[in-house]
């Protein structure tokens, strides 16, 4: 496998993780599920910074997003597979 483009922790995770810079909205992206070692792609809707999420599958306004296999919060708004997942779509739960 080539260099991936983001990094998935857990096989529940809702989000990868972007790792490399420069990733253009209509590009394929290479992920790796770290704990069961496979390989999946996701073409990407926007352009994604490094260090932030791109959706693995479509997000509805109201769902749980989970990273590392915990809680991050919730989606505010729906975010499609692929879609650029960060503060502007995501909020804590704790207010």
């Amino acid at each position: 496998m080539q260099a991936p483009d983001f990094l998935v922790h857990d096989s529940s995770d809702t989000v990868g993780v972007i790792v490399v810079e420069g990733l253009e909205a209509g590009q394929t992206l290479t992920g790796w599920v770290m704990d069961t070692d496979a390989t999946i792609e996701v073409l990407a809707l926007d352009a994604i910074p490094l260090g932030h999420k791109v959706a693995l599958s479509d997000i509805n306004d109201g769902d749980t997003i989970l990273k590392y296999d915990n809680d991050i919060g919730k989606a505010v708004a729906d975010i499609a597979k692929g879609g650029h997942v960060h503060v502007h779509n995501v909020k804590t739960k704790r207010w």
